[in-house]
């Protein structure tokens, strides 16, 4: 798959991680580009979000610089004054100016920023940029941390005859919330977009996928998602045909990338696709799906193959949506097992292993005869991330 054209990769190992791995990444531009970014929705912040939010939505960006290993959140003055002399060490290393600079920080909460390796880091890191999948692949490495390996996608599509590239790169597999989580992505294109446009897009976009995704339901203090647009393809994204595409495209590839947050959750043996149709309103299935994905009860029973269909439908109920249950139905990996609000005859051991075969279990939900739906990923609920999560910082 080719890249998009105008921008440069790379990931090396600047010592922020006691293990050695890659720990610090580059995307630089050749030239200043549109960018927007969508952020943690948390009121107890990184330095890293106070100042993205600042610098986009632009038509200037040159680089967003990204350290794993460390948050760099809850670190008072001591810490934005590390976030801006990264920035302002990636400005000098591009012939650029701080405020043409993102930074993204992933990692453990309260630690200050190494910075005696991380400036000397970004210096090393800039004279290793190149445009190749080679370099675009050492980046997505250096921005993980728990994760068990990169998640990357990419698109290609044409606009009157003229191809359109976007790629992504994204991390996170704990503390995931679906109001963004402890998850980072980064994705460049050589659309040609306005600032305003690529917000706009963006925030849509980032609706459909990153918010629609959990682990344990937690909303994390770094959350974050960049697009970068070049602008180099030829084009033309002034028509509603062509902005519905890209906008298409870019869906489904950050769509790709949110599933593999979740399906890489600490400890996770299965992902739990939720869908629910039927409510009045998209946002009021979206809040059902919500209830749903968030219950630990729900989540366990996956854990176990356990057919438990009681605690998907009560969950339906305590989510707040106003409801007939009399209207409620609930299939599960495609088996009926409740109908109109009445329970049917299945095939319990059969249904449980279905979903101890498979990776994915779906659960469909019905709620009324309106309009709206929604979709929803989380993963199950194990040991392993508990004993995982007790023991992370010790």
């Amino acid at each position: 798959m080719n890249l998009p054209s105008g921008f440069k990769y790379t990931g090396i190992s600047c010592g922020i991680k006691p293990s050695g791995n890659a720990d610090l990444a580059l995307v630089v531009a050749d030239r200043p580009v549109v960018a927007s970014g969508v952020y943690t929705q948390n009121i107890v912040r990184a330095a890293s979000i106070d100042w993205n939010r600042q610098v986009t939505p632009t038509d200037h960006l040159r680089a967003v610089v990204i350290n794993s290993g460390n948050a760099n959140a809850c670190t008072g003055q001591e810490g934005f004054k590390n976030n801006q002399k990264m920035a302002i060490e990636v400005a000098n290393q591009l012939d650029a100016n701080p405020g043409q600079v993102c930074v993204l920080s992933t990692g453990v909460i309260g630690h200050q920023l190494p910075m005696d390796v991380i400036l000397p880091g970004i210096k090393s890191a800039a004279e290793k940029i190149g445009p190749e999948q080679l370099d675009f692949e050492l980046a997505s490495q250096a921005i993980l941390t728990t994760d068990n390996g990169t998640k990357t996608a990419f698109r290609e599509f044409e606009v009157e005859g003229r191809p359109i590239r976007i790629c992504g790169m994204a991390k996170g597999a704990g503390m995931i919330g679906p109001n963004m989580a402890t998850m980072l992505a980064v994705i460049t294109t050589d659309a040609k977009l306005t600032p305003i446009s690529a917000n706009d897009i963006l925030t849509r976009v980032v609706n459909r996928s990153f918010n629609c995704i959990s682990v344990e339901g937690h909303t994390s203090t770094n959350d974050a998602v960049v697009l970068m647009a070049s602008g180099d393809s030829e084009g033309d994204m002034s028509k509603w045909p062509a902005i519905k595409a890209f906008t298409d495209e870019l869906t489904d590839l950050c769509i790709e990338l949110a599933k593999k947050i979740p399906s890489d959750g600490e400890g996770a043996t299965h992902l739990i696709d939720i869908e629910v149709s039927g409510a009045a309103t998209d946002e009021e299935a979206d809040k059902i799906a919500r209830s749903i994905a968030m219950s630990n009860l729900v989540k366990t029973a996956i854990t176990g193959s356990d057919p438990n269909w009681g605690r998907i439908v009560s969950a339906a109920g305590l989510s707040g949506i106003e409801f007939a249950p009399e209207h409620l139905s609930l299939s599960l990996n495609g088996s009926s097992i409740f109908e109109k609000g009445q329970p049917l005859s299945f095939d319990a051991a059969k249904l449980s292993q279905s979903i101890k075969d498979q990776f994915e279990t779906q659960i469909a939900v019905s709620v009324g005869m309106g309009a709206g739906q929604a979709q929803h990923w989380t993963s199950d609920l194990t040991v392993q991330y508990v004993q995982f999560n007790s023991e992370y910082t010790t």
